[in-house]
C-alpha cells in the first residue's frame, strides 16, 4: 500500500511540474522575444525572459504564476499593468526585516537610489547565495554592495566621508585581505555584520551593529574573544571597571580592521628614554647608524597619531631592550596594497635580491617624518618628485648607471620637456611627473605587460590627464581596437617621445613630423617629397602642410569614413586651414601623385619619361651636332687668321 500511495505521490508532482512547465511555456512564448519592451513612466522597458537563466533559478519550480499571481494563463493577452511581485508570499520574515532596514525605509519614501529585492537577488536568474555564480555569494558580496556603496557612487556620494570610503577601507582590512588575497569564504563581508536584510544604523538599539550589540556581532567569528581580553597583562586587568569590557569598534575602526598592537603597554615615552638620546648607535655591516629619533619631526609627521609599537611591531618584554633585533617595519599593516604594488615593481624585485641602491619604503618617504604627498615639504610632493627620483636616476650617478644604462639623462631630458617647464618653470602642479607615467609603488620595465608604460598600457596611462587625446586615439587606425594586425602599432611615445615631449607648434617638432610618420609610412612619404608641400618643407618651410595637418594627429581615419578630415564631406574645410579660397575643384589636386607610380598615375609615369626623353633627345641631339660642328669652326677660324695674315703682308 505504501509503495502505491508513493507511486501516486510521484505521479502527481511529476504531472504538476508538466502542468507548470506548460504554463511557463505560454508566458515565455511571448516573454522570450528579446524585442519585446513596454513602456513605464515615460521609458521603454525590456520584457525579455531568459527562459535558460528562469530554469537554473532557485524558483525554476515555481511557475510564473507563482509569483505573478494576477495573471491568467488561460485569459491572454494579460493586463499590461501588473502588481508587483509580492516575495513576502514565501520570505515573510526577509521581507519583513527589510522593510524596516535603511533599504526599505528609504524605498518607502520613494527614494529612487533605494534598492530592492531585485537588485541584489535579480529577478528570473536567482541563485542560492552558496552557487559561486550567485551576486549574494560571500565573496561576491562586497562587489554587490559596492554597486551602490562604492566611493564616486551617487548612494556614496550622500553618505558621511568615514561610510564614503567603507569598501576600500574593507578591502585593505584583515577581513578584506583574507577574502580577496587568502580566498577565506569564511572571513567578514559585507552582510557578516549588518545582516542580509534587516540593515539598521548604529543608533539604533535593534542594529547588528549597535554598541551593546556588536560584540555579539562579532562572537559570531570570534567567539573566544572576550576571554581574550580578560586576561592579565602585566598585572593589569584590560576592563578599567568590572564587567565592562570596551566595544569592539573602540579599537577595531569599524571596516578598517587591522592587526592591532595595543599602547598601553609600550608608552612612546619609554621609547623615547633611549631614542631620545642623540648619541645611540648601532653597528649595522659594519657601520655605525644613529638610533636617534626626533620627536618633534614624528609629532609633525603623517604618523603622529600613531605609537611607536603600532610600527615596531616585533618586540617583546622578554628582551633587553624590548626592541632588540626587532627588524624592519612591515609597512603592509597599514598600506597593504601599496606593499603588494611595491613587490611587483622592479625596485621591490631588486630590493628583495639583496641589491643595496634599491629603493625601500622610506628612501621615498622618510623613516619618522613621513609627510602627506599633498604637504608641500614632502619628498611626494608633485614638484619635488623629478628631485626624489633624480636621487637614483640623475646621470653621472653611480646609482643611475648600475640600475639602468639604457635611459640616461631621462632627468635632464624631462626637465626640457613640455611636462618639466610646466612643472618647474610653470608651477603647473597638474603635469605629469614621473609618479604619473610609471605609478608610485608598482613601478616595472616597459617590456613587462603589467607595466604602465608598456606599449599596450601607455595610451591609457597618458589619458589619465589627456582624456580627450585619447577618446580620439581609441576610433583612430591607430588603435588595436579598430585595426587589427601583427604589425606594431603606433603609441604616444613613438611620436612624443618618453622624456623629452616637446610642444607640438614648436618648429623642431613640426619639421620631424615626416621622419616620424616615415617610420611606418615609408613609400607614402617618399611621396610627400614630390609634391610642392614636401619640396617647401625640404627647404625648411616649417608653415608647409605635414601629414597631421591633413590626415589629423590623432584621429587619423580612412578617407572613406564620413568622419576623415580628408572625406568629401570635410576635405574643402581642411584645405582651407591654410588655403582660404579652397572648393571642390581645388581639392581635387593629386597630394601623393608620383611619376615613380605606373600602375596607379600612368599619366604622371608616361608624361615624365616622354618629359625625360625628349629633353634626353634634345640635349643628346644638340650636343653631337655641338660636338661635330666645333672641329669645322676650328678649321674655319684657322683659314681666317691665314687669310688676314697675308692680307697684312699684302699691305705692307
Amino acid at each position: 500500500m505504501k509503495k502505491y500511495i508513493l507511486t501516486a505521490a510521484f505521479i502527481f508532482s511529476a504531472a504538476l511540474l508538466n502542468a507548470q512547465s506548460k504554463e511557463d511555456q505560454v508566458c515565455l512564448d511571448c516573454h522570450g522575444d528579446k524585442t519585446l519592451i513596454a513602456e513605464r513612466n515615460g521609458k521603454k522597458v525590456s520584457m525579455f525572459v531568459n527562459g535558460k537563466e528562469f530554469a537554473g533559478s532557485v524558483h525554476k519550480d515555481i511557475s510564473c504564476i507563482g509569483c505573478h499571481s494576477d495573471v491568467n494563463p488561460d485569459d491572454l493577452p494579460h493586463s499590461e499593468n501588473l502588481a508587483k511581485v509580492q516575495c513576502s508570499t514565501c520570505h515573510e520574515q526577509a521581507v519583513m526585516h527589510f522593510e524596516r532596514s535603511l533599504h526599505g525605509q528609504a524605498l518607502k519614501k520613494g527614494k529612487f537610489l533605494a534598492p530592492t529585492c531585485a537588485s541584489c537577488h535579480g529577478k528570473h536568474n536567482i541563485l542560492k547565495s552558496k552557487n559561486p555564480k550567485s551576486q549574494t555569494y560571500v565573496t561576491n558580496t562586497p562587489a554587490l554592495c559596492g554597486q551602490c556603496h562604492k566611493e564616486g557612487t551617487p548612494v556614496a556620494k550622500l553618505a558621511n566621508v568615514r561610510e564614503r570610503k567603507a569598501l576600500q577601507d574593507y578591502s585593505e582590512s584583515i577581513h578584506g585581505i583574507g577574502l580577496y588575497k587568502s580566498g577565506l569564504t569564511v572571513t567578514a563581508v559585507c552582510t557578516s555584520c549588518h545582516t542580509s536584510h534587516d540593515i539598521l544604523p548604529h543608533e539604533n538599539p535593534l542594529s547588528t551593529i549597535n554598541r551593546n550589540n556588536i560584540a555579539a556581532t562579532c562572537m559570531q567569528c570570534h567567539s573566544q574573544i572576550e576571554r581574550v581580553h580578560l586576561k592579565v597583562i602585566r598585572g593589569e586587568l584590560w576592563e578599567k571597571e568590572p564587567h565592562k569590557i570596551p566595544s569592539c569598534v573602540d579599537c577595531h575602526q569599524p571596516h578598517k580592521v587591522r592587526r592591532v598592537f595595543y599602547d598601553l603597554n609600550y608608552p612612546d615615552e619609554s621609547c623615547m628614554n633611549c631614542h631620545g638620546q642623540k648619541d645611540l648607535t648601532k653597528i649595522v655591516d659594519g657601520k655605525k647608524v644613529s638610533l636617534y629619533v626626533d620627536i618633534n619631526k614624528f609629532k609633525n609627521s603623517v604618523h603622529n597619531q600613531n605609537s611607536c609599537i603600532k610600527c615596531h611591531t616585533n618586540i617583546s618584554p622578554s628582551k633587553n631592550p624590548v626592541c632588540l633585533n626587532s627588524g624592519k617595519v612591515d609597512c603592509s599593516i597599514c598600506h597593504a596594497s601599496q606593499v603588494d604594488d611595491y613587490k611587483i615593481s622592479i625596485h621591490g624585485q631588486k630590493h628583495y635580491q639583496g641589491e643595496k641602491n634599491a629603493p625601500y619604503c622610506n628612501d621615498c618617504h622618510s623613516v619618522h617624518d613621513v609627510q602627506s604627498k599633498k604637504d608641500i615639504s614632502s619628498s611626494t610632493f608633485s614638484r619635488n618628485v623629478p628631485e626624489l627620483c633624480g636621487k637614483c636616476h640623475r646621470e653621472g650617478l653611480n646609482i643611475a648607471m648600475a640600475i639602468d644604462q639604457s635611459n640616461k639623462g631621462i632627468i635632464a631630458h624631462y626637465k626640457e620637456s613640455i611636462h618639466g617647464k610646466g612643472l618647474i618653470q610653470s608651477g603647473l602642479l597638474v603635469t605629469a611627473t614621473c609618479v604619473d607615467c610609471h605609478s608610485s609603488h608598482k613601478e616595472l620595465p616597459k617590456k613587462d605587460p603589467h607595466s604602465t608604460v608598456n606599449p599596450k598600457n601607455i595610451a591609457a596611462t597618458c589619458a589619465q590627464c589627456h582624456l580627450g587625446v585619447y577618446e580620439q586615439f581609441k576610433k583612430s587606425i591607430h588603435s588595436p581596437d579598430v585595426t587589427k594586425t601583427d604589425k606594431k602599432l603606433p603609441v604616444c611615445n613613438d611620436c612624443h617621445l618618453s622624456h623629452e615631449i616637446n610642444r607640438v607648434d614648436l618648429k623642431d617638432f613640426r619639421q620631424n613630423i615626416m621622419q616620424q610618420c616615415g617610420q611606418c609610412h615609408k613609400d607614402v612619404a617618399d611621396t610627400y617629397f614630390d609634391t610642392f608641400h614636401g619640396k617647401v618643407s625640404k627647404l625648411g618651410s616649417d608653415g608647409a602642410a605635414r601629414c597631421s595637418d591633413c590626415h589629423g594627429a590623432h584621429n587619423i581615419l580612412p578617407v572613406s569614413n564620413p568622419y576623415s578630415t580628408l572625406s568629401r564631406a570635410n576635405i574643402i574645410e581642411t584645405c582651407k586651414t591654410c588655403h582660404p579660397n579652397s572648393n571642390r575643384k581645388f581639392v581635387g589636386y593629386l597630394t601623393h601623385a608620383t611619376h615613380h607610380d605606373r600602375d596607379k598615375y600612368p599619366y604622371l609615369f608616361f608624361t615624365f619619361w616622354f618629359m625625360v626623353t625628349l629633353l634626353v633627345g634634345t640635349f643628346t641631339f644638340f650636343g653631337i651636332h655641338t660636338a661635330l660642328w666645333f672641329p669645322r669652326a676650328w678649321k674655319e677660324r684657322k683659314k681666317i687668321k691665314e687669310k688676314i695674315k697675308e692680307s697684312e703682308k699684302i699691305d705692307e
